[in-house]
């Protein structure tokens, strides 16, 4: 299967439709998504403000998402040696950084009216989130900052792999640690946690996030992909 959807030949034609495909799926959910989540009654404790949560816990699902994403993909490139595997890691790292610092910016607006403080740095979730953003910035930056792309895509590679530590610290920190954070409300054990009225939009809003990212992601990595194209033909002309 890995090789079937590795030919760039049909991961271009593939692509093409599914990805507006995506895209039409993420529009539809998303707006429905913000409609319920708007219209959703306020929580007795949190009251409005609860409704950060239809933004905050998706993105910070995706940025999550995203980089087991980025280091399978990583992997791939690297033991393989696969150049779609390759620009399907460098395409996947700014989508990613992005959800993360949406969960980041968003968390800190959530966390002023109920705990006091914008941020703090002695919980373990908000810290682990901070690094995993943090290596998202890294992995980006060691990607420009190597001018052979073949040296830089392992370079990053090996950089992703590494990173991927720091996923199960930022999934179960709520567990291992007191933690400001919450446990968990909608995969806990006997069933969610919450009422219709904000489970819903939040499952919505995380639908539409993941259909926008593997839209985005996939227009990102055809972009890539005609990238590099033009790049090789742009030194066979100059060679010859």
């Amino acid at each position: 299967m890995f090789s079937f959807f590795a030919n760039p030949a049909r991961f271009m034609a593939l692509s093409r439709w599914l990805a507006p495909v995506l895209g039409a799926v993420a529009a539809v959910t998303l707006l429905i998504g913000i409609v319920l989540g708007v219209t959703a009654p306020g929580d007795y404790q949190q009251h409005q403000t609860v409704k950060i949560m239809f933004v905050h816990v998706p993105a910070a699902w995706m940025g999550l998402f995203c980089y087991a994403c980025l280091a399978g993909a990583s992997f791939f490139g690297l033991v393989f040696r696969h150049s779609l595997a390759d620009a399907a890691a460098k395409s996947a790292a700014p989508l990613g950084a992005g959800f993360t610092a949406l969960a980041l910016v968003t968390g800190s607006l959530w966390g002023r009216p109920m705990w006091g403080t914008w941020w703090a740095w002695g919980d373990a979730r908000l810290t682990s989130e901070f690094i995993l953003f943090v290596v998202y910035l890294g992995y980006m930056a060691l990607h420009l900052a190597i001018d052979d792309e073949q040296r830089a895509a392992r370079a990053a590679a090996i950089l992703a792999m590494v990173g991927v530590v720091n996923l199960p610290i930022v999934h179960f920190s709520v567990e291992w640690w007191n933690s400001l954070h919450q446990g968990q409300s909608v995969m806990a054990k006997g069933g969610p946690r919450m009422p219709a009225a904000y489970l819903t939009p939040l499952l919505l809003m995380t639908l539409g996030y993941t259909t926008l990212f593997g839209s985005l992601w996939l227009v990102r990595i055809r972009a890539e992909v005609w990238r590099r194209r033009a790049l090789t033909l742009t030194r066979a002309q100059t060679e010859a």
